[in-house]
């Protein structure tokens, strides 16, 4: 990635405004971008996490063998914005040449010896979760970044109804009130069904109904008794695939990316259709049967000493709300995420920086 000087987040030339309190619900790169880039605006914010950490689907498993990237596998870089952005991250950005390949189907049979490269694939080390939490850190310094917390109601502030105040459980639980604007960057559903919820959000609610997100179950396996640099010597000699499998659209081999340990590592994602049928499933049924698709496709028949899987409830959309955020300047509520583009990385940012500017 060509190193640019490194301007904020917000284009430089905002308009200097009053201070404002603003809650921003959601702590993944969309909520995250949305918020650095309105307190380079000059306003006060508050984000609330319902996880222990920032990161959203950028998100990494750490476990004795090594790490996985279990949501987001890598990010591209087409918007000018984000790769200004990117070089604020010193040394946490690097390419993954991840020659890809294309399985045709359940007997793992290649179609592609490597599929042509129509962009450069980036990864955030050690892992995809590195990224968001660097520009996380100052918040959570100044106590602005408030984990474990799930925001589960919105309303007016019973004290001043120009503003808004938020229900919260967990440890942090209460109400948290005196907000300017409200801005909710958490999967288009969960925004929808708090939207829904409040009076005074039914146009916004009626915006974000129509977005469509599929689920992902996702498995992590790992084969300690194979390390670089031999890996041949277990499993195929491509890094990543997109799959026709009925059960796996796509696998990486997480050691090969740049920054992580050398045991043998593969994340296998499920397809859409195929999570979605089995959404509700034991996760110990879903393991068997994503094991047993993995073997298939890339001929390792070994037992991994470390099999685990993950439910993305909201993964990858599949009907985008068709524009970068969704903004209610009279009631001073807004929504952002990948979901408003796309599925991927930048959609996101995009997103979290267009409905920061649309406040700013």
């Amino acid at each position: 990635m060509p190193k640019k000087p490194a301007p904020a987040f917000a284009s430089s030339n905002l308009e200097p405004a009053a201070q404002r309190h603003i809650a921003v619900v959601g702590a993944g790169i969309a909520g995250i971008t949305c918020a650095r880039t309105l307190i380079q605006a000059g306003h006060r914010v508050t984000v609330f996490e319902k996880s222990r950490s920032a990161g959203g689907r950028m998100s990494t498993r750490s476990t004795e063998f090594g790490s996985f990237d279990h949501g987001a596998q890598y990010f591209t870089v087409r918007d000018e914005r984000f790769e200004h952005a990117l070089a604020t991250a010193t040394g946490l950005v690097r390419p993954w040449s991840a020659n890809t390949v294309r399985v045709l189907d359940d007997s793992g049979q290649v179609v592609a010896a490597s599929l042509p490269a129509k962009e450069s694939h980036w990864v955030a080390t050690p892992g995809m979760n590195a990224l968001v939490l660097q520009w996380a850190q100052p918040l959570l310094d100044a106590d602005r970044l408030v984990l474990d917390t799930r925001v589960v109601y919105i309303e007016e502030d019973k004290l001043d109804p120009q503003r808004w105040q938020l229900q919260t459980d967990g440890p942090g639980a209460g109400v948290h009130s005196g907000f300017d604007a409200v801005v909710l960057a958490i999967p288009a559903p969960q925004a929808h069904a708090l939207l829904r919820d409040s009076e005074q959000a039914a146009a916004l609610s009626a915006d974000v109904a129509g977005v469509n997100v599929a689920p992902c179950w996702t498995l992590m396996v790992a084969f300690p008794q194979a390390q670089q640099p031999t890996l041949q010597s277990l499993g195929p000699q491509w890094n990543a695939a997109r799959s026709t499998h009925h059960r796996i659209s796509w696998m990486a081999r997480e050691s090969s990316k740049p920054g992580r340990g050398p045991i043998e590592r593969w994340t296998v994602q499920a397809s859409p259709a195929w999570s979605q049928r089995h959404l509700e499933d034991d996760a110990e049924r879903v393991k068997a049967k994503l094991l047993k698709a993995f073997a298939e496709v890339t001929g390792i028949r070994a037992e991994p000493p470390y099999a685990s899987v993950h439910r993305w409830r909201y993964a990858q959309t599949t009907r985008p709300l068709g524009k970068t955020h969704a903004w209610d300047a009279d009631a001073r509520i807004g929504a952002c995420g990948d979901w408003c583009l796309g599925h991927r990385v930048e959609d996101g940012f995009v997103s979290g920086l267009e409905m920061a500017l649309a406040i700013a």
